[in-house]
C-alpha cells in the first residue's frame, strides 16, 4: 500500500498482530491442554501470546494518541 500513512499502518498493523496473538493463544493453549508433547514450550507460547493480545492494543491506543493531528490518508 504506496499511499498509506504511518498512522493507518499501524492501525491495521495493531489490528492484524492483535488478531494473530489471539489465535496464538488458543492454538498453543488448547495443544497444551490436550497434553500434547513439549506441553511446557505451549504453554509459555499461550501465555506470551495472550500477553501480546492484551498489550498490544495498548501499544496501539498510545502511538494513536501520539499522532492525533495526522491525518489517516
Amino acid at each position: 500500500l504506496p499511499f498509506m500513512s504511518l498512522k493507518a499502518f499501524h492501525l491495521i498493523f495493531v489490528i492484524c498482530t492483535t488478531l494473530f496473538c489471539l489465535f496464538m493463544g488458543l492454538w498453543t493453549g488448547r495443544q497444551w491442554l490436550a497434553g500434547e508433547t513439549g506441553s511446557q514450550w505451549q504453554l509459555l507460547y499461550a501465555i506470551l501470546s495472550f500477553a501480546g493480545t492484551l498489550l498490544t492494543p495498548v501499544y496501539g491506543y498510545y502511538f494513536l494518541k501520539k499522532l492525533k493531528g495526522v491525518s489517516y490518508l
